[in-house]
């Protein structure tokens, strides 16, 4: 072989190794208590520190909150558990009450049974046709895991929810008894309400036609529905804001700058709440560390 031929040769080899997937690493599940799915290269990326808020300053959730909670802890000490949906208006709270239970089960030493943490793995939605790819390998894990999928929806011709269905209950295998799946929605079926009367009034047979996509939402064994909050559990969310990073102004000022914020943003809710800190903090010159 000539001489001149090998570097091109090797050019090739080089650019081919780099397109071809990466072979499955060894995860060690012990490396964080938070993963994220990385579904191209079958592997789980630690998460160092997941940003979240306390459990108690969540306000105006709280049924919600005792609910999730109860779940997870009997998941966490081995007992019967439900997979659970987290559904209602934006920034109320879903994906912040999922983190902020995760870190409180953690925090309870009667938690993690045999020394081992419960574990929140994120899985993106793009990414659930990889769901059994990422259950096989958990499910000889000692450890427990809650996948978290945030924002779940599906439209007309997305077929991934197959496999998320055939994972939560119908499939041979099922789902793992070390793991449970919490997934937030906007919206309660999972599709928008619109797609659905689009296709019952289009199909032959029309209960047949969306029956299949908003079956899936009855594998959730819990609902829990977010609502925007009212002016006072506004208040209460900001005034646990300020006493937890002191933030030391009148409450009658705060309040007063608390509503012209939501008014600017259309509306009153977790997040607009949590903004309103951040840009008050900022003003005051200070530092919010969670």
């Amino acid at each position: 072989m000539s001489n001149d031929i090998l570097p091109l040769l090797q050019r090739i080899a080089d650019s081919l190794e780099r397109l071809a997937p990466q072979a499955s690493r060894e995860v060690d599940l012990d490396a964080a208590d938070a993963f994220v799915w990385q579904a191209e290269t079958s592997w789980l990326e630690p998460v160092p520190s997941v940003s979240r808020v306390h459990i108690n300053l969540l306000q105006g959730i709280d049924r919600n909150k005792d609910i999730l909670l109860d779940n997870t802890r009997r998941f966490a000490i081995g007992l019967p558990a439900n997979n659970a949906l987290l559904w209602g208006a934006r920034g109320t709270g879903k994906s912040s009450l999922v983190k902020a239970v995760h870190a409180a089960i953690n925090l309870d030493p009667q938690m993690a049974p045999n020394g081992t943490p419960l574990k929140l793995i994120e899985i993106h939605r793009e990414d659930l046709v990889t769901l059994p790819r990422l259950l096989n390998f958990l499910r000889s894990a000692r450890h427990r895991s809650v996948i978290f999928c945030d924002d779940l929806s599906f439209d007309a011709n997305d077929a991934s929810y197959k496999s998320l269905k055939a994972v939560l209950e119908g499939g041979l295998e099922g789902r793992p008894g070390n793991v449970l799946f919490y997934a937030t929605s906007n919206r309660r079926h999972l599709m928008p309400r619109d797609m659905i009367e689009n296709e019952r009034s289009t199909a032959i047979n029309p209960s047949e036609a969306v029956e299949e996509k908003v079956s899936l939402s009855d594998r959730f064994g819990l609902w829990l529905g977010f609502h925007n909050c009212d002016q006072e559990t506004f208040f209460a969310i900001i005034d646990g804001y300020c006493a937890s990073f002191g933030l030391d102004l009148p409450r009658e000022e705060v309040h007063a700058q608390a509503v012209e914020w939501s008014v600017t943003r259309g509306s009153r809710s977790g997040r607009v709440a949590w903004q309103f800190i951040q840009d008050l903090a900022g003003r005051l010159g200070k530092k919010i560390v969670l």
